[in-house]
């Protein structure tokens, strides 16, 4: 990864913060995205002392949109190619929450945020002779359904279903944007980091999380097993040209029949779209313009 610009997103702890650290080690120049600018800070200073040379840090609420485009204006004003993007950033919300732009947290963090920031990065990425989109998402996407006509859960919410519908959107716009970078050198792919021991959800779990989670611990990944399929996406020579791919363990596995729906895909494209302000006649919703 020597000459390699990585941006990872919700990576001051967990998942996030461990894939950051493993491809510091590999030799990339770590771009990391955080909420909170002294945790950022902590980050950038464990991967600098654990080997990390060149590392970069911005703070943004990704949850707010116009966050999200002050952080890839801020990216690319430092870093003109990126040529890695992982979309890393997540959570989990038992009780029903709005962000600032008035929309349900889990659908804009876990699924709308990774979207627009693809979508202002893609240019930057197109720069690179090889550039990849990792987006992370999860098994619950298999327990996943689209609700076109309840996307924003105000006519009955569970965390869980906003959860699992959230990890489904992330694979359907995984294969949508690996459709419509099929002639660029662009890959898209997703992954699943396996059940991994974190902070996740600690905020707000719902009654199953709190008395599961305590059981299963000692049997969860480490933080830096569950970053092994992130680091391996986005790195692995071997699948420099692999794209709209599903990987579990380092492996391109099968997800969901749902998220193979290319028209679901394509419609969850344009709602995506219009709730972040993107519009076709602009340009901004097809990578290919």
């Amino acid at each position: 990864m020597n000459g390699r610009t990585v941006l990872i997103t919700g990576s001051t702890g967990g998942i996030g913060k461990a894939t950051a650290l493993g491809l510091a080690k590999l030799g990339a120049r770590v771009l990391i995205a955080g909420r909170d600018p002294a945790r950022t800070d902590d980050a950038a200073r464990e991967i600098r002392a654990a080997g990390g040379q060149d590392v970069d840090m911005f703070v943004a609420d990704l949850s707010s949109q116009r966050e999200v485009r002050r952080l890839a204006a801020e990216v690319l004003q430092r870093h003109p190619r990126i040529d890695v993007l992982i979309n890393n950033v997540g959570g989990y919300w038992n009780t029903r929450h709005l962000t600032a732009d008035g929309l349900e947290h889990t659908f804009a963090l876990n699924h709308l945020a990774p979207f627009l920031l693809t979508s202002l990065l893609l240019e930057s990425l197109k720069r690179s002779t090889a550039g990849r989109v990792v987006t992370v998402s999860s098994n619950a996407q298999a327990m996943g359904r689209i609700d076109f006509d309840d996307l924003q859960g105000e006519q009955s919410y569970s965390g869980a279903r906003a959860y699992n519908q959230s990890k489904l959107a992330n694979v359907l716009f995984t294969y949508e944007l690996a459709r419509r970078l099929r002639h660029t050198a662009v890959t898209a792919n997703a992954v699943h980091p396996g059940l991994v021991s974190t902070s996740f959800g600690a905020s707000d779990p719902g009654r199953a999380q709190r008395l599961l989670v305590p059981v299963l611990r000692p049997f969860m990944k480490s933080p830096t097993r569950g970053a092994a399929t992130s680091i391996h996406t986005a790195s692995a020579p071997q699948i420099e040209r692999t794209s709209g791919r599903y990987y579990a363990n380092s492996k391109p596995t099968r997800s969901s029949r749902r998220s193979y729906d290319e028209t679901v895909a394509a419609r969850l494209w344009e709602v995506s779209a219009d709730l972040v302000g993107l519009t076709a006649r602009s340009g901004g919703t097809d990578p290919r313009s």
